[in-house]
């Protein structure tokens, strides 16, 4: 009987410490604020408070988990007492303020201030209060999340007028979903499958055969957030008179309309600020694409449909002479037209940055203006550069501050090579835009057409758009070069003899290394 007796007092104490703690009374009464979420790594509250107010600073407060002897934090006689405090916690927990009125433990407010959120503190904590009148605990859900990274797709052609196309993100918690559609209906994935790393966040991984000619969306997320969204329309048009496989796909719209909804509407007003002083309006923004590194004859580059972007007999007929702008650089080497890097002791290591770009002349504020760049075609037994970036820029004058990303919402416009990437090209955008690679350039085509807001990429010897963004640009826009680092061959801005006369729109002006940046 008094085994039994005992066993009953310590269920009715709901964990107490002592059987000897009188029942709950109107003089104390715990509540709480139940669920509360928390983005791993960020600071949150669990609110919790006496009914009536009154001062808790003499009180027994006690949070904890599973196990009252485990506590996560313990307060007793106006002290912490830390001899038995669950270790995964010590330094990260203390007494917060339930909402911005609060004034804190003499008023009653026992809530839980928990840093540094991890995923294994998800789950339900106990908030027990105790005192001489009597006792009260209440339970509080900590929803811990993270969001991932954007979707990344991956196109590889198949037979029969088919597309492998596959998504995948990481990053998550808890374990995402993962949802195919098209304009008209939710499509079923061939395969879904998802993985964790060793810190417990979650990964996952989709493929699917859709039609050569369609619009695909990839959408990733967990409940009670926006998704992030990935999606690109693909058509195929007919093969070229020469018949080349490679001409009979076009990008119609690799400017992926893929939309990192994580922020919202506050992250697109923030965006759309800085493309009102910076005129960025890329439609592949927060989209990726790369290369499966399969054969050739399956990769196929997504490119703009025909109707969508100049064509590179038309472009040349807008060719203009660029010369590289009259400024003094000792980390890279200039003879003429041709530049590389002085092979020095970069004070931002190997990485390439501003430190050894330079902008070209003239600069232009409309019209259609077109240039070229030779990637170590002139010293065939080197070999093609494979780090480099071409492109233009709003700069005036290019910043060597370390801490300064070359990025379309800052006015950098360029597509760019990585020798780590062998496989792919990469736009300036924010995310990253890769585009797949299934042969290297000799020399690249850039082609500005100021008025409609649009820049492309050609490769010149294949005859072959690579790619193309749009942006709206105000001002003057100059060309935009970086030889990058490590690499024995040379970037050079050719010249033509006779060269043909930009758009009679266009409008050039001459830059000098005086000039300020706006």
């Amino acid at each position: 009987m008094g085994a039994l007796m005992m066993h009953m007092c310590l269920v009715a104490a709901l964990g107490a410490p002592l059987c000897g703690a009188a029942p709950v009374s109107g003089s104390l009464e715990v509540l709480i604020r139940t669920p509360v979420r928390v983005q791993r790594g960020q600071t949150t509250t669990l609110p919790c408070w006496l009914n009536p107010p009154q001062s808790a600073d003499g009180l027994e407060v006690s949070w904890y988990r599973v196990h009252y002897e485990s506590p996560v934090m313990y307060y007793r006689a106006k002290k912490f007492e830390n001899a038995s405090q669950e270790a995964s916690y010590v330094g990260r927990v203390s007494f917060g303020l339930k909402d911005a009125a609060s004034v804190g433990l003499t008023a009653g407010d026992v809530s839980l201030k928990l840093e540094k959120a991890t995923v294994e503190d998800a789950g339900d904590y106990t908030c027990y209060v105790s005192s001489e009148q009597g006792y009260d605990s209440e339970s509080v859900s900590l929803i811990v999340t993270e969001m991932g990274t954007a979707p990344l797709l991956s196109a590889v052609w198949k037979e029969g007028n088919t597309v492998n196309m596959s998504c995948e993100s990481e990053g998550w918690y808890p374990e995402p979903n993962l949802r195919w559609s098209d304009q008209k209906q939710v499509l079923k994935p061939k395969s879904l499958k998802y993985s964790k790393d060793s810190s417990g966040l979650h990964s996952v991984h989709s493929w699917l055969l859709v039609s050569s000619s369609t619009e695909v969306s990839c959408s990733v997320g967990i409940s009670d957030e926006q998704p992030k969204e990935a999606r690109v329309r693909m058509e195929n048009s007919p093969q070229t008179e020469s018949g080349s496989s490679a001409a009979g796909w076009v990008l119609c719209a690799l400017l992926l309309t893929a939309m990192l909804v994580l922020l919202g509407v506050l992250y697109f007003k923030q965006r759309g600020k800085k493309a009102k002083s910076n005129n960025d309006q890329i439609k592949s923004n927060n989209d990726q694409i790369k290369s499966n590194n399969e054969p050739a004859e399956e990769n196929r580059t997504l490119l703009p449909k025909e109707s969508d972007v100049i064509q590179l007999s038309a472009a040349n007929k807008c060719y203009v002479n660029v010369t590289l702008d009259k400024t003094e650089n000792q980390y890279i080497l200039i003879r003429g037209s041709r530049l590389r890097d002085a092979q020095c002791d970069f004070p931002d290591g190997q990485k390439v940055t501003c430190i050894t770009a330079i902008k070209g002349t003239p600069g232009f504020s409309s019209g259609q203006h077109y240039w070229e760049v030779s990637l170590g075609t002139a010293y065939p037994n080197v070999g093609l550069k494979k780090s480099w970036w071409v492109g233009v820029t709003s700069a005036t004058v290019i910043s060597e501050k370390l801490d300064v990303s070359p990025t379309t919402s800052n006015g950098f416009w360029f597509l760019s090579s990585n020798p780590d990437k062998t496989g792919s090209f990469q736009f300036s955008t924010e995310p990253n835009v890769l585009l797949p690679v299934y042969s290297r350039p000799g020399t690249v085509g850039v082609f500005l057409n100021y008025d409609s807001g649009e820049l492309s990429f050609y490769d010149v010897e294949d005859e072959r758009l690579i790619g193309s963004l749009t942006a709206t640009f105000t001002g003057v826009i100059f060309p935009f070069f970086n030889p990058g680092k490590g690499d024995n061959a040379t970037m050079e801005i050719l010249q033509r003899e006779e060269p043909g006369q930009s758009s009679d729109m266009g409008n050039s002006v001459e830059s000098t290394a005086q000039e300020t940046e706006s």
